[in-house]
């Protein structure tokens, strides 16, 4: 079993099988902005590191057993304030990087040279991990695009005929992807209510949230060539937990016929640790059976992953979404948006869709979970939801089987709801 000397409490989300990847500052010791990784109850700063020249193990292959001494490192992916040069550097340099930093975390030999750069997690400040370059959401539960169907279509077949041929998505504004923390102020715009006449603005009265997990790509592809699902791990670096804001009202009036649109594009919140897929081999499952099995270029068997989702509204837990009832998988949602030709740009996100399952506190959203306000949530001091009000707190937690039996963990995604602004 791995571990490291750095001291890691039981339960931990970030053991040292996981080490995800973020961006930190911390005003104590002058830090701006740059990459880091998490272990334990701390954030080992990239760039600090490669300024010792740690990393440059990572370059030079070194024998086992060799000792880093001291001496500024030429590593050149983390003097920056985003992680996508390192995204971009690809599989190889991930590998070299990820157990060049298990060794200097694991062997004491290290820890004379890296303890003096540890930043305690609750001191620091996280930023958006990475420049985000597009931003692709699909509906690929098909626990929830059966609710959502009986909600708004009760005497028609839940799911529209082309759903279980294809992971149906739309493109999303990269723009206000934001990290967790940032504030939720209530979106205005068009809505109309099935009883009124005629269309009104205002702030949303149906504000909503989308437990989702998102994948986030770090070297590109050409434009004109897809990519199988068997090269996922040549694309994607990693995972993160995502809360897609959604204004119900907003959306119903003018999703037809083009989709998605204000209703989601005032902000997307994302957790501010990426988790490497090398992380998560052990969370790796079968997904649910397929059927009619799906076209050539969606044959993926094994793409499933067994993630435990936690939607807490203001503290308390309101809905436990399983990661492993997904309909499409991740590998699945990656071929078939480039099976058209459409290039990858390291930065590249894509997101689940919201996660629900079976039953109704294993639903992702609320709209399912109140029935679009039928059947309303009632939280421990007694008072009710049917969609945000201002004030409400959301975070949505997630864990996964890691390594040595450990628990990898992912941060949280969390917002507050704040009033709309005139």
């Amino acid at each position: 079993m791995t571990t490291t000397w750095v001291p890691v409490s039981e339960g931990s989300d970030f053991p040292i099988q996981n080490l995800p990847y973020g961006v930190i500052s911390h005003e104590g010791s002058g830090l701006e902005p740059e990459p880091a990784v998490a272990i334990g109850a701390y954030a080992l700063p990239l760039g600090r590191l490669t300024d010792t020249g740690a990393l440059d193990l990572a370059l030079h292959a070194p024998l086992p057993g060799d000792v880093f001494h001291g001496g500024r490192g030429s590593f050149p992916y983390f003097r920056t304030t985003t992680l996508n040069d390192f995204l971009a550097a690809g599989p190889s340099t991930w590998r070299h990087v990820r157990q060049t930093v298990t060794d200097l975390l694991t062997d004491e030999r290290h820890r004379a040279v890296v303890e003096p750069l540890l930043v305690p997690l609750e001191e620091a400040t996280t930023h958006l991990p990475f420049a985000v370059a597009d931003y692709v959401d699909f509906y690929s539960s098909e626990h929830h695009a059966t609710n959502i169907g009986r909600i708004f279509r009760p005497d028609s077949e839940p799911l529209t005929p082309n759903w279980k041929h294809l992971p149906i998505g739309y493109h999303g504004r990269a723009g206000t992807v934001a990290v967790s923390g940032t504030e939720v102020i209530r979106p205005c715009g068009q809505r109309k209510a099935p009883a009124e006449s005629m269309p009104t603005y205002g702030p949303s009265r149906r504000l909503d949230i989308e437990a989702e997990v998102g994948f986030v790509v770090g070297v590109g592809s050409t434009i004109g060539t897809a990519v199988p699902t068997s090269a996922i791990r040549d694309h994607v670096f990693g995972v993160v937990l995502v809360n897609d804001w959604s204004a119900r009202d907003i959306q119903a009036w003018e999703y037809v016929p083009l989709g998605p649109f204000l209703g989601k594009s005032f902000l997307t919140s994302i957790s501010p640790w990426v988790v490497p897929l090398a992380a998560l081999e052990t969370a790796m499952t079968a997904p649910p059976l397929q059927e009619p099995a799906p076209l050539p270029y969606l044959a993926d068997a094994q793409w499933g992953l067994d993630l435990a989702i936690a939607v807490h509204l203001n503290g308390e837990v309101v809905s436990r979404p399983p990661f492993r009832e997904l309909y499409w998988t991740p590998a699945q949602q990656l071929a078939h948006l480039t099976v058209n030709g459409a290039s990858l740009r390291t930065g590249d996100l894509y997101a689940s869709g919201t996660v629900s399952g079976p039953e109704r506190r294993q639903r992702g959203s609320l709209i399912e979970l109140s029935w679009n306000g039928a059947e309303p949530v009632t939280l421990t001091d007694g008072s009710t939801r049917s969609f945000l009000e201002d004030g409400d707190t959301v975070s949505i937690t997630a864990s996964a089987p890691g390594a040595d039996t450990s628990r990898i963990g992912f941060g949280a995604v969390t917002g507050t709801v704040r009033p709309a602004r005139p």
